[in-house]
């Protein structure tokens, strides 16, 4: 007896970012490729078809891709500078090398407490 078929795997291949065409939020979208491959008493052989999606992490929307597509969104994901690293820094923090600024003199900083509305709280009713 000869036990065939086919098995499908899905591998992740980039992230890019940018505008969803369903729900229209920039967000990330996964690009993946599905291949299916043929099997042999259970030991994947050879591929018979693979194709590439794209999915929104915001909504979950799928895409189908041609291969060249696929290709042009790990472009764009390579041309992105990786998330935790800006280009330029950025002005409001102190960068190494760069005189800080001392405050005033005479300055005293002040606590900020921060307020919440009250809430007034009714008893529950006992009539019945």
């Amino acid at each position: 007896m000869i036990i065939y078929g086919w098995r499908k795997s899905v591998q992740d291949l980039a992230t890019a970012t940018y505008l969803c065409g369903n729900c229209q939020n920039p967000s990330a979208h996964a690009l993946r490729r599905a291949v299916t491959k043929f099997t042999l008493f259970f030991i994947p052989l050879f591929p018979i078809s693979s194709t590439y999606f794209t999915v929104c992490t915001f909504c979950g929307m799928t895409n189908k891709l041609t291969k060249q597509e696929a290709q042009q969104v790990q472009a764009m994901q390579q041309a992105q500078p990786p998330a935790g690293y800006p280009q330029q820094p950025h002005p409001a923090y102190p960068q190494a090398g760069y005189p800080q600024q001392q405050p005033q003199p005479g300055y005293v900083p002040q606590p900020q407490v921060q307020q919440y509305p009250q809430q007034q709280i009714q008893p529950p009713r006992q009539g019945f």
